[in-house]
């Protein structure tokens, strides 16, 4: 990894699982290759370029090279429309090893302590998001909904877990799961049985790690809290009043334990007010599910409250741990804000429509921007010069603008040689290449 560098050996990585990428293509007609359109489709949401491959035919033209084959490997570039026409018959799994292969990486080279958290497990946040939505374009993987108007809504969505932690500012995603219609079902596929299908899929591979997984209270019904516990995962799961009647029945009456600690913002003196019980049923029943509930409660002098959330976990709570578990729950936001709401409004722009297609155009694409998100967050941890680089620039935007100015009109070798290169702009110190 040090000789070639980390970008370069993890998307040599990437191009020999795109290798074996399905080629629906009959005859002689074939003379690009399934790695090179789905690699030039990756680079144009790695850089956030929406031009880029456009740049880079030009610059093969005039140069005889250029940036899509040395930083990519894309030996021919095919244009937008055939690359739309490649990569629809191609399912999104096809892609999901080098998920697998960047998070042993992340693993490997000790990443992932620091991303433990409460009773040392790794926090997995699973959370579902639109991606694309039109009254008029659709296939038959879209799910829809009726409006008002009679009028009838297509779109797609996907769960995208992530491991998150408290503190850090990158989120590691995850292999996603796709809301589509499934074979032998009458009934429209939703977010709680992709969540349950990802569990399956991928619940042994994940579990050995000692997750602790995280959501909304879509996820915290018992059906999928005991698959959670079946498959060795501890959970912390958003448990509001107004959906477990039951539950918040068991805590009337009851003197609750409490905890109550304050804090200064700086400007104004906040009071965190702690209740927890253990043992309290999910739903009504004999069979009913015993967890243990807790709910945080922030409040200022002046008595108004600026936060109150509950949650459901099977992890034992007490007066030395409610607060951690607090925390650890209300780390589930970081995946809404540092993947789904980057993916969506930092660049990547996931819910901007690529290429719709007829099969799997829409969830192959999503997977590759998601991906993306992946790539940078690899090489904020271990690529030096990229992490010096992103420090001393004053926003991602300033980055991204750079990086598409500057492939645009010169010729890099590599990668390393690119972040060299913007680095002696800034007359910075080089560090050695150790990625």
């Amino acid at each position: 990894m040090r000789e070639r560098g980390l970008f370069d050996t993890i998307v040599g990585s990437f191009r020999q699982v795109l290798s074996s990428l399905p080629d629906k293509r009959t005859g002689k007609n074939s003379c690009y290759g399934m790695e090179d359109a789905a690699l030039s489709a990756f680079s144009v949401f790695f850089t956030q370029t929406p031009s880029f491959l456009s740049y880079q035919r030009m610059m093969g033209g005039s140069k005889g090279h250029s940036n899509a084959q040395s930083l990519f490997g894309v030996h021919q570039i095919p244009s937008d429309n055939q690359i739309r026409a490649l990569l629809d018959p191609v399912p999104p799994e096809q892609v999901f090893p080098i998920f697998e292969e960047i998070l042993q990486v992340l693993e490997q080279q000790g990443q992932l302590k620091g991303w433990r958290s409460f009773a040392d497990t790794l926090l997995m946040a699973m959370d579902g998001t639109e991606y694309f939505a039109s009254s008029q374009i659709h296939c038959p993987h879209c799910s829809t909904r009726q409006l008002r108007s009679g009028e009838t809504h297509y779109f797609h969505s996907v769960v995208t877990p992530d491991f998150v932690c408290p503190g850090q500012s990158q989120v590691i995603p995850l292999v996603p799961e796709f809301v589509v219609p499934q074979d032998g079902h009458d009934k429209q596929d939703c977010e709680n049985a992709a969540a349950k299908r990802w569990l399956l899929r991928y619940g042994e591979c994940y579990s050995a790690l000692k997750v602790t997984v995280l959501g909304d209270d879509l996820y915290s019904h018992q059906p999928l809290c005991q698959q959670l516990l079946t498959q060795q995962f501890n959970f912390i799961l958003g448990c509001p009043p107004e959906s477990y009647t039951t539950l918040y029945e068991h805590l009337e009456g009851i003197d609750l334990p409490t905890v109550t600690t304050k804090r200064w913002t700086g400007k104004v003196e906040e009071t965190y007010t702690y209740r927890y019980l253990n043992g309290v049923p999910l739903k009504d029943g004999d069979d009913a599910l015993l967890v243990n509930w807790c709910e945080l409660t922030v409040s200022r002098s002046d008595g108004k409250v600026i936060y109150k959330n509950s949650f459901a976990t099977n992890h034992l709570i007490t007066d030395n741990t409610v607060a951690e578990v607090v925390l650890a729950g209300r780390a589930r936001w970081k995946l809404e804000n540092e993947n789904n709401n980057t993916l969506k409004t930092k660049g990547y722009n996931l819910e901007h429509n690529f290429g719709h297609g007829k099969q799997h155009l829409a969830s192959f694409l999503a997977t590759l921007n998601i991906l993306s998100l992946l790539f940078h967050t690899l090489l904020e941890r271990l690529d030096d010069k990229y992490k010096l680089l992103r420090s001393h620039l004053p926003t991602r935007k300033t980055f991204f603008d750079d990086l598409q100015a500057l492939t645009r009109y010169l010729y890099f070798e590599s990668w390393d040689h690119l972040l060299t290169f913007m680095l002696e702009g800034l007359e910075l110190e080089i560090p050695p290449n150790t990625s």
